[in-house]
């Protein structure tokens, strides 16, 4: 590697080092959603470092997914435990590499960084838990709400990636899963070819999930005008609520819970005509390989996390408290950010992006 110099970062002005063929380590373990944000980091970092190696840390319950994600050298899981991230910080020493960037701005996070005894540390200055103290780099954050994709990217500016354009999403839609994906909707009787709607009904917080009961009036609009099935992904832990999905509705759909891997998901959701969801891993998943998503929103924030780029439609209700960002409501009515969406408005939202021009 070329030479490295780096200051303390307390102002936006870009730092000026090189990193042609450095060897760089991400740190970004969680969760789904957040894994996505952060691809048009590494996109812009190979961009402009072509010859840089880049290691991403993650959890082992994501690592299938980041071996996917384009440009990515090597993919080093952690478990869980803090006994765990000690151990992976002493291994991680050996590699001797010349730069880690945090992203995910926890104290375990950044001792990791620490711990690999990387010279150059860099992470956000407003950090979670104290992780900045163990920065060489501290990167500021405009206090204007943005999302994270465009967060994190500030990380890559100040290293001196120039992003031009639109922030890239690659993942390496593997033949292997391209073939799996068919074969599993084949065993379910659609062709991965012909037009069919994504449906996730489930999500980490019980705060985020629009009532099933609506999910299935969804279903049964959808499949009284006649439109594409509609096939139902989730993990083998949402199982539960798509057999209650199945318990409120007389309308078939296609079953997927628990039958795709996760490092499939890309390639299944790239062949959907919509995805209909929760604000949910999946959801940017979706919005990533360039699937027109319906999300509905409560208690988070659209502009913070909601599907990334244009052609999509977000739908919340028109309550004084969200986002709250809570998991916990004390709203009266309960929920009424979410509830007050109707069936009939997702659906339309729905039809809409069906028949929509494909983005470029």
């Amino acid at each position: 590697m070329q030479s490295v110099q780096a200051v303390i970062q307390t102002d936006p002005r870009p730092i000026s080092f090189s990193l042609d063929h450095a060897r760089i380590l991400l740190i970004k373990p969680s969760s789904l959603g957040d894994i996505v944000h952060t691809l048009p980091v590494v996109s812009a970092i190979k961009s402009q470092w072509p010859g840089v190696h880049l290691t991403w840390v993650v959890k082992h319950q994501w690592a299938e997914l980041v071996r996917r994600v384009a440009e990515v050298d090597r993919v080093w899981p952690v478990d869980q435990g803090a006994a765990s991230w000690l151990k992976q910080g002493w291994a991680l020493r050996s590699e001797r590499f010349d730069a880690a960037i945090d992203l995910q701005g926890l104290f375990r996070s950044g001792v990791l960084a620490w711990l690999s005894g990387v010279p150059l540390r860099i992470g956000f200055a407003n950090g979670r838990e104290g992780s900045p103290w163990f920065y060489t780099t501290r990167v500021p954050v405009p206090p204007l709400e943005m999302h994270a994709v465009d967060r994190y990217l500030l990380v890559a500016e100040a290293m001196g990636a120039r992003v031009q354009g639109a922030p890239q999403f690659r993942f390496n839609l593997r033949d292997e899963d391209r073939a799996m994906v068919r074969s599993i909707l084949s065993e379910k009787g659609l062709s991965v070819d012909q037009p069919w709607v994504a449906m996730n009904v489930s999500a980490r917080w019980t705060t985020k999930r629009w009532p099933l009961s609506a999910f299935a009036r969804v279903l049964d609009r959808l499949h009284e005008e006649g439109r594409a099935p509609v096939v139902v992904i989730g993990s083998a832990e949402d199982r539960h609520d798509v057999d209650a999905l199945r318990a409120v509705t007389t309308t078939p759909f296609i079953d997927l819970a628990g039958a795709v891997p996760l490092g499939c998901l890309p390639a299944l959701l790239s062949k959907a005509g919509v995805m209909i969801t929760n604000d949910s891993g999946p959801m940017h998943i979706a919005a990533a390989v360039g699937v027109p998503v319906v999300a509905l929103f409560g208690p988070t924030s659209e502009v913070r996390t909601g599907p990334y780029g244009t052609g999509h439609r977000v739908l919340t209700g028109s309550v004084p408290c969200r986002p709250c960002f809570s998991r916990v409501c004390r709203h009266v009515p309960e929920l009424e950010c979410l509830r007050s969406l109707t069936p009939d408005d997702v659906a339309e939202a729905a039809r809409d992006l069906l028949v929509a021009p494909a983005r470029s």
